[in-house]
């Protein structure tokens, strides 16, 4: 990625950074509980890493499993595992799993947990959702960490939340994203 290129995509995270925001501690649909938005002064991010952004191919599966992911709330969602995404952090190739619900054949979802779980970040785990054609770059998927989130569930018991499948339990520290909630 060129300088030039570079600015434009970390302002570009900045300014979603801010309306997410701006989102949490003023609208009437924020996860963060109505009580709690007035002392609400933002979401904690580990610093971009353009490093942490690739474009990669998604290897699909000729024949996608269904599997059921248990959530936060003792119940249970059922996804199409579709294929998987093979990345290099820290010199190491990383594989995670991408998922589909049954109903939205045009977004997957890829939750992960990894070294940061629990100590930096939410301890069940961050999710990232990639959307055709946004998250596209020719045939390959933009898969970029630094647009890794936390759950619903992480700001409020409210909200129920799937749990990340034991193939996305990374050994390997992605200091990218959203940190623990404040």
């Amino acid at each position: 990625m060129s300088d030039l290129a570079t600015n434009d995509y970390v302002d570009r995270l900045r300014q979603e950074r801010a309306e997410k925001n701006d989102f949490f501690g003023d609208h009437p649909r924020s996860p963060v509980p109505a009580a709690e938005r007035d002392g609400f002064d933002g979401l904690r991010y580990f610093e971009i890493n353009p490093g942490l952004r690739f474009e990669t191919p998604l290897d699909r599966f000729d024949d996608p499993d269904q599997i059921t992911v248990e959530t936060t709330r003792d119940g249970q969602q059922r996804y199409h595992d579709v294929g998987v995404f093979t990345v290099s952090v820290d010199d190491g190739p990383v594989t995670l799993h991408a998922f589909q619900s049954p109903d939205d054949e045009s977004r997957l979802w890829v939750p992960f947990r990894d070294a940061t779980s629990g100590t930096e970040t939410y301890p069940a785990g961050r999710y990232l959702d990639l959307e055709a054609p946004e998250d596209r770059a020719g045939d390959d998927w933009v898969f970029d960490f630094n647009r890794a989130y936390n759950p619903f569930c992480a700001y409020a018991d409210a909200y129920e939340c799937p749990l990340v499948p034991r193939d996305n339990w990374l050994d390997v520290a992605i200091r990218a994203g959203e940190k623990a909630p404040p």
